[in-house]
């Protein structure tokens, strides 16, 4: 290899920047491995982006995930539930990388001669530590990696002997309580979704594309400390405004236009749920009373909100208020979902609920973080109300982060 790569690769460190301290990631592999116990796995490989940085504080722009079959997704964290350490591996690519986000010390690079398809080196590796023997928990539900390397990694290791189970849900129930540091970053990301909204609001005009509006909100939020969020974010209007996901996209803005707008702030990868409803110029009145019974439902939630808040609770209260309000048939979707961490393609964690979860034992303990979506059709076929807001559970008190008004925003035309 030439003086200048042996260099950079060898001996170039960049500044850390890791989120979180050297106790609170031992502290994750401790309940990680506590749970292995339980799940009788006796190592877990892990893939998926949101493992690999809760475990190790690892982030970068590029997975593999849907990479030329030359290229196969194939670096991931290895863990033993009697060791308290893990072993990372990673292409010759990450090398330098490897140095300053994650907090590991033992970073196995793949040789530069395999470097694009770590399998043997890995299955090699772990059989020299002692640790291919027992079974060994894949995460079946992660996206990363696609089947087919999937089912290579899976032959790899029946070849040495080990069971196969889906350790899928470990990483996933560990992560549903966070820390306090956990949720501070996840405070900071709901005030950088207020400046993302604030920054919509100012933009949308007619005239302006949905484009437009998505720039603004990106371009202000990163200005203020704000990551990329892990789904690109909604602009919809007119017609669109009927949807949820769709894309922004060059569609103009009129006068007497819906526009809705999802945002998520993120700050150390933890993200931060609100979406809002805009309207270019004043609605039919018949529209905004609609909207108001919708969004009038956070009133409700506020009333009940607390530590410990039993899932059915929740469910049963709100749903009481829209079939008093008179709104529940035309309802869209209703529900929420886990907050936390996030990497493209998705923001929404493993924990989801419905309104039809009233005999459900769940709570929202402290440390919990979900969003609350509200969305009805709405007459006139003007769009679904688009509300969505976080709540947040702690020690002593439970919130609702983002401060961004849950009311329909008249904006002049």
């Amino acid at each position: 290899m030439g003086i200048n790569r042996d260099q950079a690769l060898y001996e170039c460190q960049p500044e850390m920047e890791l989120a979180f301290s050297d106790a609170e990631y031992k502290e994750r592999l401790t309940r990680v491995r506590q749970r292995m116990e339980r799940d009788g796995i006796d190592v877990l490989w892990l893939m998926a982006p949101e493992s690999l940085y809760y475990i190790s504080g690892y982030k970068c722009e590029w997975y593999q995930a849907q990479s030329p079959k030359q290229w196969p997704a194939t670096s991931g964290i290895a863990i033993h539930r009697d060791h308290d350490r893990f072993i990372m591996f990673d292409t010759p690519s990450e090398q330098i990388m490897c140095r300053f986000v994650t907090c590991t010390d033992d970073v196995r690079i793949f040789p530069i001669s395999g470097r694009r398809d770590g399998i043997g080196f890995i299955i090699d590796e772990l059989k020299a530590e002692g640790w291919l023997s027992g079974t060994v928990g894949m995460e079946f539900y992660s996206y990363r990696p696609n089947p087919a390397i999937s089912g290579r990694f899976r032959s790899a290791f029946e070849g040495v002997d080990m069971a196969i189970k889906d350790g899928s849900d470990i990483l996933r129930d560990v992560r549903w309580v966070k820390s306090d540091p956990e949720i501070a970053y996840m405070e900071e990301a709901a005030k950088i979704t207020d400046i993302g909204m604030t920054a919509a609001r100012d933009a949308i005009r007619p005239g302006v594309s949905e484009l437009d509006v998505y720039g603004a909100m990106v371009h202000a939020m990163a200005k203020a400390g704000g990551e990329n969020a892990a789904i690109t974010l909604p602009v919809l209007s007119g017609a669109k405004a009927n949807t949820g996901h769709s894309l922004a996209s060059r569609k103009i803005i009129q006068a007497g236009e819906q526009v809705n707008v999802d945002v998520c702030g993120v700050f150390n990868r933890y993200h931060a749920n609100a979406a809002r409803v805009f309207h270019v110029g004043e609605p039919a009145k018949d529209v905004l009373d609609f909207h108001n019974k919708s969004a009038g439902v956070f009133k409700v939630i506020a009333d009940m909100l607390r530590p410990n808040l039993p899932l059915r609770e929740l469910v049963t209260k709100t749903r009481e208020y829209y079939e008093e309000v008179g709104i529940w048939d035309d309802a869209g979707w209703v529900g929420g979902y886990e907050l936390g961490i996030g990497f493209p393609p998705d923001w929404v964690g493993n924990f989801v609920y419905e309104m039809s979860d009233t005999d459900s034992d769940h709570i929202f303990e402290p440390g919990t973080v979900v969003n609350f979506e509200t969305q009805f059709f709405s007459p006139r076929m003007s769009g679904i109300t688009y509300y969505i807001d976080t709540l947040m559970f702690k020690k002593d008190t439970a919130t609702q982060p983002c401060k961004s008004p849950l009311e329909m925003v008249v904006l002049d035309a």
